[in-house]
């Protein structure tokens, strides 16, 4: 498939068609990480709930571990 850039105010945009969307699960709301390869761009859809579950998780973590001595330090 064959796509063209188009103006999208003072940036360019690419248009993603609906089926693929669907197949990869995004919608308007999903975030993307862009990266490149230094020929190509690569987009990579993040899944931000996922995300905060690791923050979460990691923070479940720091306080099992580091609990006391944040709260001396935070008195």
């Amino acid at each position: 498939m064959v796509k063209k850039l188009i103006q999208h105010g003072n940036s360019t945009a690419i248009v993603i068609d609906k089926p693929i969307m669907e197949m990869l699960h995004i919608t308007n709301e999903t975030f993307f990480e862009v990266t490149t390869d230094g020929k190509n761009i690569i987009l990579s859809p993040q899944n931000v709930v996922t995300q905060e579950n690791d923050i979460l998780k990691s923070l479940e973590k720091i306080n099992k571990k580091y609990g006391s001595v944040l709260k001396k330090l935070g008195e």
